[in-house]
């Protein structure tokens, strides 16, 4: 804590000298013992290691034991599609891992290149890099802050640190002691300059106290570098599932062995037979359906701007609860822009400015003339309050260049810290102007009239308490405040100690950075939806609660907290007020990691948008992190998931819209493969404990899956948007993937397929006694087609296929027709029912099993009826 330290204290401590800083040699001496003044660099993994993290899954070693025993069985057209399947889902893998690791080199490019120190009794200009503790440190405007310092000497000094605190207008920094209370904010440090912010106004001297990783915004790079990784709530679901599956196969396979053992069968056949089963169990093609619907999704999203940089991501916002946002900037539209003002005894909206009325009109050309910053169309420099007052005079095409002209600037008392005014010297033709500018109290207390309706009136206690209760309305609202007087002079050499006094008080401006147009309505729908909106923000708790207000975030102070005052609840009160939090202010980026890391341990999953390097910690500790790609620095945008270009908060709601879809989407897919594979199984495995002889041929089975779990899967996951999809809740992560009785239908329609499959191949041994490859084939057709038919109903858990549109998912029409062409043409052509053994079966067969194959679909869309009858009216 160097801030409550005073100057003579920090010298000895930090062993120095104010007027001639540190000698060649003792700089030289602490670089050896403490290094560089530059960030480490985080440790890059290589290739071999980003490719054993891709393949180091349960479903991905399944996958490579299925290609080994397709390989085995001779299979080799399956191996290669598995093995094909395997290396897309390590190469998209590491594309993505390699782009995603770019924070910590982004922090490195913040520091500056030279920074101005005291050597030897001389100023210098060094590398930043060169910089030691106990360094003094010259800053000046424009030039970057080289390393964390506390001041001692200051002048007008103005440093613009919303990156790393959130504020949205540069801080007047001072060089003073100011407090003893050690939990202050990095935002209330106005005696300390912190590494990567930059001067905007006046100058400075401080003491170097950190250099590199031992600076604020080392602190920010150690938590990117140390952060655990997060997995999605599909990614942990899918491992769960490889590993029953994986042990699905290896029971599925000792007790089919088994089986067969007793009844005496061959034991080869048995043993081709079970691994055959093992490898139907197993939907082999489920990680590149869900990698490549992910993939196609963030196309989609990009359409929407939103630009996905980990795949998982898209899948994690369907089940966001809770939206954390930092205020300046997502919230807000991080500009100053003047909203109120006060002239004439009235206040009003400044939509109601009037330069006919005299006294408007002079307060709009007065805070222009008292103002250093710079507008234009195309460029905007200054001070951000200074540029708002610039903005109002531009509505009504009054730009600083004309009114400049018009009224050349001939004096100035450049804007103090201490006094809280600005003020300047202006021609007007034969007779001159003095403009002040500044706060409220200070300024009133030099006027001594006051213009009213176009007149110089003596300024009364009733004007005065006016003018307080008018300042007071507007800071209730959380507005920034100014005011402005003026006095006419004869002659332009009046002395600078007369300028500032017996002022003609003129009005008020009022100023927020202003929340944006879309916002609100998108916290109303994220409200509909389930979704609650965090405010998170480094501002003052009276801005921060009144923006919050106005967005419908929060209603009652209650609401409120500071981030010092949570950083100190214990963790029993974090716990039982955490979920009536709703604006969290005055925040570290410590505060922002803690709050995340608090609604998660509440079973929440949390998305944390930012723009600023204080937000990267906690935009990568959140399940998923959300930048601003317009005003977001380079380190928000490398510790996210997901960056939005166009930095619109109601992105985000499409965006969620987005993932619950593709969530559903993938669902339909998984729980159609595993129905289909259940089907397989049941298929064998009964008519085995029957005694039959063999249902299916271990081809039949790896053919079946190739064709189902291939296209008609895929067209599964890139089904049409449900209209519907935003009236529900926010899924819970806790729940499983096959929840709401969705586990039972799963098996149960796995069932009807298996039974279906063996009626069909037990009537065609009645009608083709002798010929056990003609009933074999029968149920070869039925047990495709019925898969095929199936995925109709799987589009949707209550409605029915009519109502859900059987037209509008044409990839998934294709597929269908595509899988009976094809298994068609295995059964037709001479080539192919060799390799099959199967028989070509006539019209009235063909008949018969499209019309069994139809049994699954019907009994399904049987079943949604039942559940939609059986589901409780809501009112």
């Amino acid at each position: 804590m160097w801030f409550n330290k005073g100057n003579e204290e920090i010298i000895k401590e930090v062993k120095t000298d104010i007027q001639s800083g540190l000698t060649s040699d003792e700089v030289s001496s602490r670089l050896s013992k403490y290094g560089p003044n530059k960030l480490r660099e985080k440790k890059k993994k290589s290739i071999l290691f980003l490719l054993f993290e891709q393949i180091n899954d349960p479903l991905i070693y399944i996958l490579i034991a299925a290609a080994v025993i397709s390989a085995f069985l001779k299979e080799t057209s399956d191996a290669i599609i598995i093995g094909v399947v395997i290396v897309l889902n390590a190469v998209i893998g590491i594309i993505q891992e390699s782009k995603a690791e770019k924070a910590l080199e982004s922090l490195q490019e913040l520091s500056t290149p030279k920074a101005l120190v005291k050597r030897d009794g001389e100023v210098v200009e060094i590398p930043s890099e060169n910089l030691v503790i106990g360094d003094i440190v010259i800053l000046d405007a424009g030039r970057y802050v080289p390393c964390d310092m506390r001041l001692i000497e200051s002048a007008n000094l103005k440093i613009e640190e919303s990156a790393l605190t959130g504020e949205s207008v540069p801080s007047d920094k001072l060089h003073e002691l100011i407090s003893d209370d050690k939990n202050i904010a990095l935002g209330d440090q106005k005696n300390m300059a912190f590494m990567s912010t930059m001067v905007t106004n006046g100058r400075g001297t401080g003491i170097s106290v950190g250099t590199g990783m031992n600076t604020e915004i080392g602190k920010i790079a150690s938590m990117l570098d140390s952060d655990e990784k997060n997995l999605t709530p599909l990614q942990k679901k899918l491992a769960q599932l490889g590993k029953v599956l994986g042990f699905a196969a290896l029971g599925i396979c000792l007790v089919m062995f088994l089986v067969g053992v007793i009844q005496r069968r061959d034991l080869f056949e048995m043993f081709l037979t079970a691994i055959s089963l093992a490898v139907a169990a197993i939907p082999e093609g489920l990680p590149a359906i869900v990698t490549i619907v992910l993939a196609m999704g963030v196309q989609r999203m990009i359409k929407q701007n939103a630009i996905v940089r980990k795949l998982p991501a898209v899948e994690t916002l369907g089940a966001v609860n809770i939206i954390c946002s930092d205020k300046t900037g997502t919230l807000t539209q991080n500009k100053m822009t003047v909203t109120k003002f006060y002239c004439d005894n009235r206040l009003q909206d400044v939509s109601a400015l009037d330069l006919q009325n005299p006294s408007q009109k002079l307060l709009v050309e007065n805070m222009m003339l008292c103002n250093d910053a710079t507008y234009s169309e195309s460029s905007k420099t200054g001070d951000p309050t200074e540029i708002a007052l610039l903005e109002v005079g531009s509505k009504f095409n009054i730009f600083k260049n004309d009114i400049n002209n018009s009224h050349e600037r001939l004096d100035e008392i450049p804007f103090d810290s201490d006094r809280k005014l600005m003020t300047t010297l202006n021609k007007y033709k034969d007779e001159y102007h003095i403009v002040t500018k500044g706060a409220v109290d200070n300024l009133i207390k030099l006027c001594s009239s006051a213009f009213i309706d176009g007149k110089i009136v003596e300024i009364t206690e009733q004007i005065k308490s006016d003018i307080l209760a008018a300042s007071n309305a507007m800071s209730d609202e959380a507005l920034r405040v100014l005011a402005s007087a003026f006095k006419i002079v004869e002659s332009p050499d009046t002395e600078k100690s007369s300028m500032e006094m017996d002022l003609i008080f003129v009005g008020l401006y009022g100023m927020i950075d202003p929340p944006r147009e879309t916002v609100k309505s998108s916290i109303e729908e994220c409200k509909m939806s389930g979704i609650r909106t965090v405010m998170i923000t480094g501002d003052h708790k009276n801005t921060a609660f009144a923006i919050a207000k106005e967005l419908g975030i929060a209603d009652d102070e209650s609401q409120v907290i500071l981030g010092s005052e949570f950083e100190n609840m214990t963790e029993d009160d974090v716990t039982e007020r955490i979920d009536n939090l709703k604006v969290f202010a005055r925040v570290s980026p410590e505060h922002k990691v803690k709050i995340v890391r608090a609604l998660k341990e509440k079973g929440n999953i949390v998305s944390m948008t930012g723009d600023g390097v204080n937000d990267a910690p906690s935009l990568k500790t959140a399940d998923i992190g959300v930048a601003m790609g317009i005003t977001g620095t380079d380190v928000a945008k490398g510790a996210s998931d997901m960056i939005l270009t166009d930095d619109n908060f109601s992105t985000i709601v499409a965006a969620v819209k987005e993932g619950r879809n593709i969530y559903n989407n993938i669902k339909k897919s998984i729980i159609f493969l595993l129905s289909c594979n259940i089907g397989e199984i049941v298929a064998l495995f009964i008519g085995i404990l029957l005694g039959w002889p063999a249902v299916l041929r271990p081809i039949h089975l790896l053919w079946v899956n190739l064709i189902t779990d291939s296209f008609p899967a895929l067209a599964l996951g890139v089904d049409p948007d449900d209209p519907d999809i935003m009236k529900e809740k926010p899924r819970d992560p806790k729940v499983g993937l096959f929840a709401g009785k969705g586990g039972f239908f799963l098996v149960l329609n796995g069932v009807i397929i298996g039974i279906t499959t063996l009626v069909a191949f037990y009537i065609g041994t009645r009608i083709y006694p002798n010929s056990l490859m003609h009933a074999q084939t029968m149920a070869f057709v039925v047990l495709s087609v019925s898969q095929l038919f199936y995925t109709l109903s799987v589009r949707h858990s209550e409605n029915s296929m009519f109502k859900t549109g059987i037209l509008t998912n044409k990839y998934l029409l294709g597929s269908i027709l595509l899988g009976i062409v094809l298994q068609n043409i295995v059964i037709t052509v001479p080539l192919f029912a060799g390799v099959f053994k199967v028989y070509r079966l006539k019209l009235n067969d063909w008949v018969f099993v499209i019309l069994i194959s139809l049994i699954p679909l019907v009994l399904n869309e049987i079943f949604k009826i039942f559940k939609r009858y059986s589901k409780p009216k809501t009112t």
